[in-house]
């Protein structure tokens, strides 16, 4: 697949093993084991060289076409820190992470599609999918339905986003991605504070302008200092409104479900006491009964 669509990117967003269970192949080598060979498909998969972050490791590796003997430079993003069913410490983190991938080029419309998977493929997976169009789709002035989007990209993949946390973080990092974009300088000093895991991705280009190169087909220059240019005005506020409206709706909805399940669990504990009342009242006749037989015994 990654050889036929001519894909630049492998974006995994899983570990190898998790809670003690087995969770995909170990499809690249290693710097120990340095090549793979797969006879069965005829490819071989060299490792070029690693960047290893506290939350995520960048392998370079050399796909190669044992029969032609053509190769390819594939870069491969590993999110080592995000767990299955969870979502990353914060936006902070994640965000880095998704322009890491931007800034290396592989999402240039030149390239083919990248591939993105964690375990399943629908819930870490559905969560950078659904966070990265956004992003796109507000970098070019759009505005946004979440939701919409969502319900869109599940009629291609079922079951993507798989828990409440999940699209709540979704949404938060949307809206944190979106001021980004926008040029909110206050947001960098945020992420220091916010990703626990590292402070920030690193750059090639000047502490005051961060680029990244026309990920998606488009063009961005971030600045820290506040954006003059037209092109980089931000957000409409009926975007932004939007934004925040879907997700003060998604945290009503949480408190909502959280009420439901706190009820369900009250009224389970009633059930239960009223059983207890009930089969300890239908036992006391007996009891009753077999104190007196004694009573007469003893007499």
């Amino acid at each position: 697949m990654v050889w036929q669509q001519k894909t630049k990117a492998v974006v995994m967003l899983n570990r190898i093993v998790e809670k003690e269970s087995v969770k995909c192949a170990q499809y690249w080598p290693t710097k120990d084991d340095r090549e793979m060979l797969f006879k069965e498909t005829g490819f071989s998969v060299k490792f070029l060289s690693e960047d290893v972050k506290s939350y995520y490791t960048v392998h370079l590796l050399q796909l190669g076409n044992t029969r032609t003997g053509e190769t390819r430079t594939i870069s491969h993003f590993h999110y080592t820190t995000w767990p299955d069913f969870g979502v990353p410490e914060s936006p902070a983190s994640f965000l880095n992470f998704l322009f890491k991938v931007r800034e290396s080029g592989s999402l240039n419309p030149e390239h083919g599609p990248a591939v993105i998977h964690c375990s399943a493929g629908i819930g870490r997976s559905g969560t950078f999918s659904l966070v990265d169009s956004c992003l796109v789709l507000i970098e070019k002035g759009d505005n946004i339905n979440i939701k919409q989007l969502l319900l869109n990209m599940r009629k291609y993949r079922m079951g993507l986003i798989q828990t409440p946390d999940q699209l709540r973080f979704s949404y938060m990092t949307i809206i944190e991605g979106a001021k980004f974009i926008k040029g909110d300088s206050s947001i960098q000093k945020r992420w220091k504070e916010l990703s626990k895991e590292d402070v920030c991705p690193v750059f090639d280009h000047s502490p005051t302008k961060i680029m990244t190169e026309k990920y998606n087909g488009n063009r961005i220059g971030l600045e820290e200092e506040k954006l003059t240019g037209d092109r980089y005005s931000g957000l409409s506020s009926k975007t932004q409104e939007a934004l925040e409206e879907s997700s003060e709706s998604a945290l009503r909805k949480r408190l909502r479900e959280d009420r439901k399940a706190s009820t369900a669990q009250k009224v389970q504990q009633m059930k239960q006491r009223l059983s207890e009342t009930e089969r300890k009242r239908k036992s006391l006749p007996n009891f009753k009964k077999k104190n007196k037989q004694r009573n007469k015994n003893f007499l």
